[in-house]
């Protein structure tokens, strides 16, 4: 179980959002790549970059934050970025930055064909971020439900070439209410491949309830607030975390 510290970019900052309120932020750190580095002594072996701004302007933003914590990481670990990439020469600019995995959302959902074309053009390295609620998808920021099922959407990319789904339950991201561990678990047992889990992680015992059902196709979690408020040891949680997967 990969447990994955979240740096999300607002304004060159690193902030969380509560249930990805834009006004609801609070700033944790003015230096990304400290923060960066930060958790790559705690024992991070990925990290997840989301550009907020990128979200929701539909293009990059934070490329400054970015190439500054890229050139911190250096090949160290592997960075997953998402927020605002809607076409395919983005993706090849930021793989040619560093970014190890690119994460593809509410263009994933809104440009289907986009998403075929990014699978077929940059293979293993596309994630498709699909955020729902009630089993539903939600687009633009968490702004609007569709109504498309997580499942039937999650079966679809898969056929179309994505190497890993990212699944948050944004009733709680941000709230450290715990993660919706059965409907985690139902997506990962309904795909082949891999499944993150993201949203309300608030402490060690969400990260030993996932260990539980890793087998079911559970690669890893993301986690924000709970290690930026102290809610959650990331070094001891990844520690037990690899005890109980055997690693």
């Amino acid at each position: 179980m990969l447990l994955i510290p979240a740096i999300d970019l607002k304004d060159g900052h690193c902030v969380r959002l509560k249930q990805g309120e834009m006004n609801d932020a609070t700033v944790f750190s003015e230096d990304p790549a400290a923060m960066a580095r930060h958790w790559i002594k705690q024992g991070a072996r990925r990290l997840h970059l989301v550009d907020l701004n990128g979200a929701f302007a539909g293009k990059p933003k934070n490329e400054s934050a970015i190439k500054t914590i890229l050139a911190e990481v250096g090949n160290e670990i592997p960075v997953q970025l998402g927020g605002g990439i809607r076409d395919l020469d983005t993706i090849e600019r930021c793989l040619d930055d560093g970014i190890s995995y690119i994460i593809i959302g509410t263009a994933a959902v809104k440009n289907p064909g986009f998403l075929h074309d990014a699978c077929s053009a940059f293979p293993g390295h596309i994630i498709v971020g699909l955020d729902a609620k009630d089993g539903k998808v939600a687009v633009d920021g968490w702004s609007k439900l569709t109504g498309h099922d997580v499942i039937d959407l999650a079966k679809k990319f898969e056929g179309y070439g994505a190497e890993a789904v990212i699944y948050t339950d944004i009733g709680r991201d941000g709230m450290l209410s715990g993660v919706n561990i059965e409907a985690t678990v139902r997506l990962a047992q309904a795909l082949t491949i891999p499944v993150i889990a993201s949203g309300g992680i608030a402490g060690l015992q969400d990260i030993q309830a996932l260990c539980q059902v890793a087998d079911e196709g559970i690669m890893g979690a993301i986690t924000g607030r709970a290690i930026y408020e102290g809610t959650l040891d990331f070094s001891a949680a990844q520690a037990e975390a690899d005890a109980l997967s055997g690693r």
